[in-house]
């Protein structure tokens, strides 16, 4: 099973918020994963299929051996999804 890692400064409140919606657009798209969140020193040292955040903050996590997407907009569903549907 694939694994999503949401993540954020903290890997407290937005990554919660993102883990529920990546949760349900999976739901929707009929794809199943393993998905959590944590921060971002954490998320160095985890492996994960998928790494979800925004831009400031994933960049780091960017080394060319991870799949990391860059989300403009946490919150925006739509792009969540299409990410989803790219790297699922």
């Amino acid at each position: 099973m694939k694994k999503v890692l949401v993540v954020c400064g903290n890997g407290l409140g937005s990554s919660m918020i993102v883990e529920m919606n990546v949760k349900a657009a999976l739901k929707e798209l009929g794809k199943e994963a393993e998905v959590s969140h944590t921060d971002l020193t954490t998320a160095k040292s985890e492996q994960a299929d998928l790494f979800l955040g925004s831009e400031d903050i994933v960049g780091s996590l960017d080394d060319g051996s991870k799949n990391v997407v860059k989300l403009k907009n946490l919150m925006d569903k739509n792009e969540l999804r299409e990410a989803l549907e790219q790297n699922i």
